[in-house]
């Protein structure tokens, strides 16, 4: 089957690219190949016969289009995102043009190309936007944790945009009856995160003796769920989700960011003997910086809706999940900055 992935060369998408490979499906990635790519994966991506690298940016309507009506897709899969909330909060523009006139557009050819489908290819067409659990602001430590249900309260450019497209993809289902799914996901960790992301920031700040920096009083909650998990959950919903429909997904892993990097710090002492500038443990470069402008105290997923429905459910536990991600960057690095 042919799938078409937007934002295929980031984190998410390298993981996803790899999933759907196994499972013999041809893909075309479309990315405008930023900052945040996976350079060197996706090199190693594109050399398989299945796959198809377009770059493009999903903004531009002509070339989406041309690729969409080239290819041919049963599934199209947009995860072309900015995602870095610090990032949104500096230069909150890109966040706009990407995320919501991006949205627009691929949905704008999307239902362009399904409107000139015969018939009897439509009935398995489905545009699925993969969004996060920002878009419902945050919770009290005694709040209920976010379901499909919630109402969208987002606090940072970065998920101010990405409510706004879900509003988009919503109102395509509804007024031009365009096939669409959503999902909304908790916090990803795994391998190929980009260095800006809290994990693999950690990690590499640690290794070369920099300060680990923590936001406020580190009493900030996320809710953790690994990226391959995630991954297995969009295939779910992409092939047997209820149209019109928005699934959560997470794990149940709420953790307090100063926990998480105790936690980390805890696994490199126990993995690294040569630590840098002759400290004893890598807790000692935990550092508390100023709080970051809106930040969410609490976010936690409800999945019991994609666990009844799908029967999907999360393998990989914290504890484990953590140590391969800690290990698989130890193994990249080899003593070199990520």
């Amino acid at each position: 089957m042919n799938i078409l992935v937007t934002g295929g060369a980031g984190f998410i998408g390298i993981n996803l690219i790899k999933y759907l490979i196994k499972k013999k499906h041809k893909i075309l990635i479309v990315d405008k190949i930023t900052y945040a790519s996976n350079h060197d994966e996706l090199k190693i991506l594109i050399k398989n016969k299945n796959v198809i690298l377009k770059k493009i940016d999903v903004c531009d309507y002509n070339k989406i289009y041309k690729a969409i009506c080239d290819f041919k897709p049963k599934k199209i899969m947009h995860l072309a995102a900015e995602s870095h909330v610090d990032r949104s909060i500096k230069s909150s523009k890109i966040f706009l043009k990407t995320n919501i006139i991006g949205t627009y557009t691929m949905l704008f050819a999307a239902l362009n190309y399904y409107n000139n489908l015969p018939l009897k290819n439509n009935s398995s067409f489905l545009f699925h936007h993969i969004s996060t659990d920002e878009v419902y602001g945050d919770l009290s430590l005694k709040d209920r944790s976010f379901s499909e249900e919630n109402k969208y309260f987002p606090s940072s450019p970065y998920s101010a945009s990405k409510a706004s497209a879900d509003h988009f993809v919503r109102a395509w289902f509804r007024t031009y009856g365009l096939p669409v799914i959503i999902t909304n996901c908790s916090n990803n960790y795994g391998p190929y995160q980009h260095k800006e992301k809290i994990i693999p920031l950690i990690i590499n700040n640690a290794l070369q003796g920099k300060k680990v920096p923590i936001y406020g009083n580190g009493k900030q909650i996320r809710d953790w769920l690994h990226v391959s998990d995630h991954v297995r959950a969009l295939y779910d919903v992409l092939f047997k989700g209820v149209i019109g429909s928005t699934y959560n997904i997470g794990a149940n892993n709420e953790l307090e960011n100063i926990k998480l990097v105790t936690l980390i710090c805890g696994y490199l002492d126990k993995k690294v003997k040569d630590k840098p500038k002759n400290i004893k443990s890598f807790s000692e470069l935990i550092t508390f910086v100023k709080d970051r402008p809106g930040h969410d105290v609490r976010y936690a997923i409800n999945s019991r809706k994609i666990k009844k429905e799908l029967k999907w459910k999360p393998k990989i536990s914290f504890k484990i999940g953590l140590s391969l991600t800690i290990d698989w960057y130890l193994d990249q690095l080899c003593g070199k900055k990520l």
